[in-house]
């Protein structure tokens, strides 16, 4: 199940592109490392690099430096993507440097001291109190590899977590919290312990990968440790726990130190480095028998729908058509609306708009999702996903404007100029409103997430100088090209509506009609929302694209199931029910959402609570734009198909 897990995860192009074809993905080619420098062959230093630090129980992350860690004196910042600025990524260099092979112990840092006549120190004592009363993890990288802390839990299962914790807490009731309960020596009440000291595991591949001549790393795990250095010029790394007191009442010192140890394992190839820490993962290996179950019977149940419709669809259009003029009046159903069933909409222009900017969220998504199953947008790749889905919402703007416009102009609207400027700006809009409030809160808390002002003068370059004028292009062509003809006349009176019985009135549709596409996404969506939340890493893009596929032909199903027993109700009101139905399913997405901050979440502080909802609607947004497109052309193309195999005089 692990060798499957691990090929699954990267859909076995990572390991076929390096080691059939002979090169490597952009910035995933291998390092080679030996113990002698050599400029063209290998490299000899090891540097360690640092990310931000983040938290479960809060959403605002921290640079390295917000806190008062050792520094590194020349300190470089790799360039970052887009993805990366987006989700809050800031690596930078560390003092933690190596010599490849070169096995070193209680290795001293830097030494931080606080004065209690100091202010500036308080505080900083202050917020390094912070960060591990809230379990505040540090976030290492060597290689461009994750170092890990593993360790033992319930049923003897290892999980190695790409992060471990600033420290910890003792409350005032001596109970330990988080990261503490590991040591029993952690028993002080109302005290923090904070780990000072790494020992640091480096594991290598020497041989067939680099024929036999230099070395690649294969895996970096460490274990934290609180050490109160007895010496602070030459630590041994011995001694009792470091602990502070939750009252600063006299002066304080914290040493910080490390060991590095190198081991050979030539059984890991250099491909495969990442497979022990996504297999160890929790909740990922119980998770694949009922994902495969879930889309089985969406499957089932989609062949059903399929199968009752096309018969009962067929029988009725057969004995509609050899019925004559007079026998085919008193005929009752779907039939009797073909007058009226293509009549123009309400609110014709905010539905093209809704359906030309999911046309464009769609194709984003499933270009992203094709490529990031190909392995393209693999978690080694940083800030890959969301990179690669901003450029391609830019890039698409010319689908947006044509599908609007074209359908604008088949709902016989005149405001052209009004339909392609609302294309344009009102989605986009409203999501990059939010965006930059939740980002102004960022500011103002001083988190790592706030988004530079730079980086956001260049998203809106992005938007109004490429997307902008691509959909204007989309649009003039949209216009350009005649509204669509629907297949039969349509009367000059509205017919009247019957009543309407409790199950075939729009509101009970709407409700029910999302309740099936969200039933296939559920499982998944608890994976997505522990990646964004509790950072723990996404990788079953195989999964996710079989899910979307799903997803679509759920959408497509129920959407057409509901329309049809609504025209047979002789309620002709298609249009928005079917963009409303399926977009109904982003409701359903919103109450899991609250259920999953209340259930599963130990978020606190009224800051984090508002930018956990701010960003949860724009992804309900986008989530109700894409899924109500789905259902709205999957509808019309059933409509169109249905009256227009009708013979009607």
């Amino acid at each position: 199940m692990k060798s499957l897990n691990s090929r699954f995860i990267f859909c076995l192009s990572l390991t076929l592109v390096s080691s059939s074809f002979g090169f490597y993905l952009p910035g995933l080619a291998p390092v080679s490392f030996c113990e002698k420098e050599d400029a063209k062959e290998c490299q000899k230093e090891i540097q360690l690099f640092v990310n931000r630090l983040d938290s479960v129980e809060s959403v605002l992350p921290y640079e390295y430096d917000a806190f008062d860690f050792c520094k590194d004196l020349d300190e470089r910042r790799p360039s970052e993507n887009l993805g990366q600025v987006l989700f809050g990524e800031r690596i930078e260099t560390s003092p933690y440097k190596f010599s490849f092979k070169a096995d070193k112990a209680c290795v001293k840092v830097c030494t931080k001291t606080y004065d209690t006549g100091s202010k500036e120190d308080k505080l900083k004592l202050d917020f390094l109190k912070k960060g591990m009363e809230l379990n505040y993890q540090h976030h290492w990288i060597v290689d461009n590899m994750p170092v890990t802390w593993c360790y033992i839990i319930e049923d003897n299962q290892k999980v190695c977590n790409p992060g471990f914790p600033v420290g910890c807490l003792v409350n005032q009731e001596g109970k330990p919290k988080d990261a503490c309960v590991i040591n029993a020596e952690f028993n002080r009440k109302n005290t923090f312990y904070i780990f000072n000291h790494v020992d640091i595991t480096i594991v290598y591949h020497s041989g067939d990968e680099t024929n036999g001549m230099n070395a690649r790393l294969v895996a970096a795990t460490l274990e934290p440790r609180s050490i109160k250095h007895s010496d602070d010029v030459n630590p041994t790394c011995d001694g009792t726990p470091m602990d502070i007191p939750a009252e600063f009442s006299s002066n304080l010192k914290i040493t910080y130190s490390y060991s590095v140890t190198f081991k050979q394992n030539d059984d890991i190839r250099w491909a495969s480095r990442w497979d022990y820490i996504l297999v160890s993962m929790p909740h990922t290996n119980i998770q694949w028998f009922s994902i495969m179950n879930s889309l089985v019977i969406v499957l089932f149940l989609s062949g059903m729908v399929a199968m009752i419709m096309l018969r009962t669809l067929h029988k009725d259009i057969a004995r509609y058509n050899q019925l004559d003029q007079e026998e085919a009046q008193e005929e009752s159903g779907w039939k009797q609306v073909h007058g009226d069933v293509f009549r123009p909409p309400r609110m014709g222009m905010l539905l093209s708009v809704f359906l030309g900017q999911g046309t464009q969220v769609f194709i984003m998504t499933f270009i992203t999702l094709f490529l990031a199953c190909l392995g393209f947008l693999s978690p080694a790749n940083r800030g890959a996903l969301m990179t690669c889905a901003v450029v391609l919402w830019v890039l698409l703007g010319t689908p947006a404007g044509y599908v609007s416009s074209r359908l604008y102009k088949t709902f016989g609207g005149e405001n052209w100029k009004t339909n392609v400027l609302l294309t344009a700006f009102l989605c986009p809009g409203i999501v990059f409103v939010d965006f930059f409030f939740m980002n102004l809160i960022l500011w103002v808390e001083g988190s790592s997430a706030a988004v530079p002002f730079g980086t956001l003068v260049a998203i809106l370059a992005l938007w109004f100088g490429i997307s902008v004028p691509l959909t204007f292009v989309g649009a003039y062509f949209g216009f350009k090209k005649p509204g669509i003809e629907p297949p039969v006349r349509t009367n000059q009176i509205p017919r009247q509506i019957p009543q309407q019985s409790f199950f075939t009135k729009p509101l009970p549709g709407i409700i029910m009609g999302g309740i099936l596409p969200f039933g296939c996404i559920f499982i998944q969506l608890f994976f997505i929302l522990n990646s964004i939340w509790s950072h723990q890493m996404y990788y079953m893009f195989g999964f996710l694209f079989l899910v979307f596929i799903i997803l679509v032909i759920t959408c497509s199903e129920a959407t057409v199931l509901l329309c049809y027993f609504h025209l047979c109700a002789e309620d002709y009101h298609w249009w928005w029910r079917s963009f409303l139905t399926s977009g109904f399913t982003a409701v359903y997405l919103f109450i899991y959402a609250v259920h999953y901050f209340f259930s599963k979440l130990q978020i606190i502080g009224a800051a984090s609570t508002f930018l956990y909802f701010g960003y949860t609607l724009i992804m309900v947004l986008i989530f109700f734009i894409f899924t109500g497109t789905i259902g709205f052309f999957a509808c019309f193309l059933f409509v169109n198909k249905i009256y227009s195999v009708l013979k009607v005089d």
